[in-house]
């Protein structure tokens, strides 16, 4: 049986991706900090809660491991017991979904969210080089900076416009330089708006999507920035989980190599809207437009499936319903 380490398993896409990976015999560690991760999301699983990384060492000396266990580790993925953890060749592969991932809250905390999202991750490779067969990275679209030559391809230049995209861009870098130095194999994964059940539409963290159901949900209006016309390849979460298992599982190498995530096909937020008008009684509320917005995002997946075998098995607007239903509208 493969042993995962999920860092962020409790929040939006990590509890999906523990979810199918307990569904496919695999051994699954969580460790997350709880900063907007939520316990209730992997509450139908079997799991056992320790306060801290401290306590891995006594729990598991003490107890013996039921596989279908998921043990949830409340901490920072970089703390030093969770990195001695790893650093003991007890996971095959980490995915690391953790982050601080909000653009506005790291233009405004630019020290604070690169100490985590790059020292802490650095520092969380380190623990994996040579003790770990694979890291699957959670990267960001936003690297490309709003890319003007549309299905976008990883050739693409790399721009990044918020500190929050350099970080990302920045461990790619790292990603490729750690396969050259210690031989630590990384897929680097580009997820595209992401969206699905277990986003939460009142965080600063939400998709459009979510954002509109909660408002839906709650009888508040749907915010719409600017004219509507903006569009996004809008990848379901089930997506995202599909891709990286089969990133986790592949036979190859990846050496750092990054891979758009994605659809590869747009939806405008317009279209988007007319849905939640013809289904439901609401309220759209104008508003002026977000600067730095990208108008629109479109990504070729070509190199994912030619590498890996990933290709979207749940398109928009299937997801859309799956999503809906998920809220209860």
């Amino acid at each position: 049986m493969k042993r995962a380490l999920v860092t962020g398993g409790c929040g939006f896409i990590g509890s999906n991706l523990v979810k199918e990976l307990v569904k496919n015999n695999w051994i699954v560690d969580v460790v997350d900090n709880m900063s907007n991760g939520r316990l209730e999301s992997l509450s139908d699983l079997n799991t056992r809660v320790l306060i801290n990384s401290s306590f891995i060492g006594p729990y598991i000396k003490n107890k013996e491991r039921d596989n279908s266990e998921v043990l949830i580790i409340q901490d920072d993925f970089a703390s030093l017991h969770m990195l001695n953890h790893i650093a003991n060749k007890n996971y095959d592969v980490v995915f690391h979904q953790a982050a601080l991932p909000r653009v506005s809250f790291s233009v405004e905390y630019p020290t604070m969210t690169t100490v985590h999202n790059i020292t802490n991750t650095v520092g969380l490779f380190e623990a994996c080089a040579k003790n770990v067969s694979r890291v699957v990275f959670a990267s960001s679209s936003s690297v490309y900076g709003g890319a003007t030559v549309m299905p976008t391809k990883e050739l693409s230049e790399v721009n990044p416009k918020s500190p929050y995209a350099w970080q990302k861009s920045a461990i790619e870098t790292f990603a490729k330089i750690c396969w050259d130095l210690y031989e630590l194999d990384i897929a680097c994964l580009r997820y595209f708006n992401v969206f699905g059940p277990g986003q939460y539409g009142d965080s600063p963290y939400s998709t459009a999507v979510s954002a509109w159901c909660h408002a839906t949900k709650e009888g508040l209006p749907l915010r719409s920035d600017g004219d509507g016309t903006q569009s996004r390849d809008m990848c379901y979460v089930d997506n995202v989980v599909s891709a990286n298992i089969l990133a986790g599982l592949h036979d190859g190498l990846f050496k750092g190599e990054s891979y758009n995530i994605a659809c590869g096909d747009m939806t405008t937020n317009n279209e988007i809207l007319d849905y939640f008008k013809n289904n439901y009684t609401v309220e759209v509320k104008n508003a002026p437009w977000r600067p730095g917005d990208v108008m629109h995002t479109l990504a070729d997946v070509s190199k994912a499936y030619n590498d890996f075998g990933y290709k979207p098995i749940v398109r928009f607007w299937e997801g859309l319903d799956r999503t809906t239903k998920w809220w209860n509208l």
